[in-house]
């Protein structure tokens, strides 16, 4: 599970605090850490479209050990190895367009100062970015701002073969959503995501895996998780990821730096996990994925640690399959230790939560929660990039062995650095609401990141004998899980309990502030990445506007939250904190129940009632107040480069840290160097 960075909040800062020698009282003191970081770095790179390219440093390089710098290189270029399988899994036919729109790019010799070749290079920036021609975010087909006559024109002057349903594609209105979860849909069908065949139906997906049975019940297998569903004839195929498998001739490429990665682990428990993995990715074998999550969800010792599989399930509208992606990290073992008073109370969060009884967790597990600096990131974590991360995702081993959780420092202070905008001014009710932020804002989102991750997504449990949240929930799966751990942190984040740790030195006015600008973001601000008339799609937004939605609809009769016209601009202002608390406790309440329950029927008419319609009167409003800022809505990263310096035997002496010339120098390298796949697959 991750978290994105949210729109319309304030950008988040480190949260500065230390623990209590006296561990018994287990408490957290304020303190100001110093990171050792270039303070004339510019994190800026360049903006197009709607997209804002930032590049981020490695604090700590320098202080790893060569051993520690090897193995970081060697997971960093295992990541790599991967990267062209997010495209063919985004779209079918990525690697075509992709291929063919670089090969125009390199050869063309023709006029580059036209209207026309400027909007050809900002639409294949934007594919970039996206990783295929739907947009990372809205799942929308991205239209380009040239004709097909011209895109022709520059194919026949470079030679370059771009012919049939691929170049169709770019224009027409065919496989318009990335991810289509419209209710009552066949989203299987209407998904142009390509774990599916195009001829693959709900009722397809839905009837193989419920044939599927684990050898125990009680730690149910990820079916689908790394595999595709194709129909030949009347029969569905199961094509799946792994050497000799589907998209094999990356994995083949994947393996061997895990097995040099495996020759430099800091410890056994590390090294044990990635022979695991490594074994996953020959076998394909479910039960290897789940031995390997487990061995990795304990090896929680040494400097290093990294992501790296078919993982997150946002981009399958059915929830089953993963996509590939890997992050490499770096402790920050200074903000980590200060940040562990929050898995050592895990188990208070759990037990005074506003939950059913029979819903709370009786022990919480092994919730490791760590600050880390990214040192490389590929597939669906890059360029567009999280900035929390929980795993495993298997409730079982979360229950059982407990979960990691990450917060990417170094990312958070790459957006903290890369320069703010004024819409706070603009849509923030008030002077004083103004003030909370920007007294509070950035700590109040820092510190809901990290109870999000280690509470929220760490709390509730299943009732006996209901099966897994991606088949008793479907489509709605994601957006629930995200936001029933959203509400958690917001739970928490107005108590003086987290005053008596020693995370605040103002809990009330902190928690004024991440209700502000939570309620804000949920309701204005994030309609900034819509276009006037769509619906709502992607699960984190959904998920932000459904809790929003619902507390300031059931918190109407007492006007818990007051929707005012000032000028002819709407505001939202917050008048009773204590109440909308309650509420988002009752939220909370019974976003565990249906989660619990396998409720279906209740998450859709929240999610559809609440999550998915906009108004269309504000959102026009917002758009038009938005006009005024030319800061783009979203931001991504260009990844350092690591660069190995060679002695005459051919052994690493030295890795150097080198940032890249640009984001088109990057993204043109990555696909001259990982170039594995076949354009069709």
């Amino acid at each position: 599970m991750k978290l994105k960075l949210i729109m319309g909040m304030a950008l988040m800062a480190p949260l500065f605090y230390s623990c209590n020698d006296n561990k018994s009282e287990n408490k957290a003191e304020i303190v100001e850490t110093e990171i050792k970081v270039e303070t004339d770095f510019d994190h800026n790179v360049e903006q197009f479209a709607d997209i804002k390219i930032l590049r981020y440093q490695i604090p700590g390089w320098d202080n790893l050990t060569l051993k520690e710098q090897k193995l970081v290189y060697y997971l960093g270029q295992a990541g790599l190895a991967g990267r062209d399988i997010i495209w063919d899994q985004n779209y079918r036919y990525n690697l075509t367009i992709r291929k063919a729109l670089e090969n125009v790019y390199t050869t063309y010799s023709g006029d580059k100062s036209s209207a026309d070749w400027k909007a050809f290079e900002t639409y294949l920036k934007r594919v970039w970015f996206s990783g295929g021609i739907h947009h990372h975010y809205s799942n929308a087909k991205m239209k380009p701002e040239f004709s097909k006559d011209y895109l022709v024109e520059i194919l026949a002057e470079t030679e370059t073969d771009l012919t049939g349903d691929p170049l169709d594609v770019i224009f027409n209105d065919k496989d318009s959503k990335k991810v289509d979860q419209t209710k009552d849909a066949d989203n299987a069908l209407l998904s142009a995501v390509n774990f599916y065949g195009p001829e693959v139906t709900n009722a397809d997906v839905e009837a193989f895996y419920k044939s599927k049975k684990s050898p125990d019940a009680k730690k149910p297998l990820s079916f689908g998780l790394n595999s595709k569903l194709v129909k030949e004839g009347d029969k569905i195929v199961e094509k799946v990821y792994k050497s000799g498998g589907l998209y094999g001739e990356a994995i083949d490429k994947i393996i061997p730096w895990l097995e040099k990665a495996q020759t430099v682990a800091e410890n056994k428990a590390q090294g044990d996990a990635i022979a695991l993995l490594i074994e996953y990715y020959k076998t394909g074998d479910l039960q290897t994925w789940d031995d390997y999550n487990v061995a990795w969800t304990s090896a929680t010792e040494g400097n290093i640690d990294y992501i790296n599989g078919f993982i997150e399930v946002y981009n399958d509208p059915l929830g089953y399959t993963g996509s590939f992606e890997t992050i490499v990290q770096i402790t920050d073992f200074d903000m980590s230790e200060k940040m562990s008073v929050l898995s050592e109370n895990a188990q208070w969060f759990e037990d005074n939560s506003p939950l059913m009884e029979d819903h709370k967790k009786k022990n919480v597990v092994g919730v490791s929660y760590k600050v880390v600096n990214v040192a490389a990131e590929a597939g669906d974590a890059s360029p567009s990039t999280p900035i929390g991360v929980n795993l495993p995702n298997a409730n079982w081993i979360r229950a059982a062995v407990g979960s990691k959780s990450v917060s990417l420092g170094n990312i958070i202070n790459a957006y903290n650095n890369a320069g703010s905008t004024g819409r706070l001014q603009e849509f923030a009710h008030d002077a004083d609401e103004i003030k909370l932020e920007e007294k509070y804002g950035q700590v109040a989102d820092k510190l809901h990141t990290a109870l999000h991750e280690v509470v929220g997504h760490a709390s509730g449990q299943l009732n006996p004998g209901i099966g897994e949240t991606k088949e008793t929930l479907k489509t709605y799966a994601s957006t629930l899980e995200e936001g029933r751990a959203d509400l958690v942190g917001l739970y928490y984040l107005y108590n003086s309990k987290i005053q008596e740790l020693g995370l605040v030195d103002d809990w009330k006015s902190l928690g004024m502030a991440a209700y502000d600008g939570y309620i804000r973001n949920g309701l204005m601000t994030q309609l900034i990445r819509l276009n006037l008339g769509d619906d709502v799609e992607e699960s984190h937004m959904r998920n932000r506007q459904w809790v929003s939605a619902w507390v300031y609809e059931k918190g109407k009769e007492a006007n818990v939250i007051e929707k005012i016209k000032r000028d002819g601009k709407t505001y939202f202002n917050i008048t009773d904190y204590d109440k909308l608390h309650d509420l988002f406790g009752q939220l909370l309440r019974e976003t565990q129940r249906i989660k619990s329950e396998g409720d279906y029927a209740a998450v859709q008419a929240l999610v559809e009632d609440y999550g998915v319609k906009v108004d269309q009167d504000v959102h026009a409003e917002v758009l038009k107040r938005n006009e005024q800022f030319k800061a783009a809505p979203y931001s991504g990263f260009v990844n350092p480069v690591l660069v190995p310096e060679m002695d005459e035997n051919g052994e690493i002496t030295k890795i150097k840290v080198v940032q890249p010339e640009s984001f088109t120098k990057q993204m043109l390298d990555y696909s001259a160097n990982y170039n594995f796949l076949p354009e069709v697959n």
